[in-house]
């Protein structure tokens, strides 16, 4: 449906921001109907909505740089006063406030010893080899772990565009590669060499560091990192 020239209280129920929050809970909200929440209401010319929108515009949609905006720049938007734009302020605040405090719980990774203490319960004692991601902070605090393919005994298929989308979905400026050898032998192969040159070369152009590619065998680990092979 058109929302041109409708305040919100007309729009149909399952488009509100309010009631769709309520009914399938925030993370089904954009960035824009998450502001239209905090402000309410908008101007005579433009709905809530629509002002959420121009504002995000205004830095690009990203909530960064807008946590950066002082009260003046948010009261520059017709429809936003002081009330408004404290609001805005404290929620940003408050969600960095929260990246903080997961942050601080994160556990860091040192050296190749650490991240195999990470990963080898998921990879070690397989029959068939998988291909994992290791997401990390700019401190080597880990994000995430990713699976990102399964194969069979002696390789697995890894696709760049998996692995790349998975760290820019994150916005992870580490990583660390791992996968498996289900017979044992640490030994990279060629394949194992290739692929970690290709996916460092990737890694180079969209400005993010791997640190390292771990192969997990039985109680034991290869890292091309400590060997000089990166």
């Amino acid at each position: 449906m058109s929302h041109e020239k409708l305040t919100i209280k007309l729009w149909s129920k399952e488009d509100r921001p309010r009631e769709k929050l309520a009914d399938k809970g925030a993370k089904s909200l954009s960035n824009a109907e998450l502001l239209t929440i905090l402000i309410s209401t908008g101007n005579g010319s433009e709905t809530a909505l629509d002002l959420s929108k121009k504002i995000l515009n205004s830095c690009e949609n990203k909530l960064n740089k807008l946590s950066k905006f002082r009260l003046k720049d948010l009261m520059s938007f017709k429809g936003i006063g002081m009330a408004k734009a404290i609001s805005i302020i404290a929620a940003l605040e408050l969600a960095d406030r929260k990246f903080n405090e997961i942050s601080l719980e994160l556990p860091t990774i040192q050296n190749s010893k650490d991240a195999f203490n990470v990963m080898r319960f998921e990879l070690e004692g397989l029959n068939h080899e998988q291909f994992w991601l290791l997401l990390l902070n700019s401190a080597n605090k880990i994000i995430k772990s990713v699976s990102v393919s399964k194969g069979g005994v002696t390789s697995t298929v890894v696709d760049p565009k998996l692995i790349f989308s998975s760290v820019l979905e994150h916005n992870a400026p580490k990583i660390i590669l791992f996968h498996n050898h289900p017979s044992g032998n640490l030994i990279p192969s060629d394949s194992d060499k290739a692929i970690t040159a290709k996916l460092k070369k990737g890694a180079k152009i969209l400005e993010i560091e791997l640190l390292d590619h771990i192969i997990i065998g039985q109680n034991n680990y290869f890292s091309f990192a400590d060997e000089d092979l990166l």
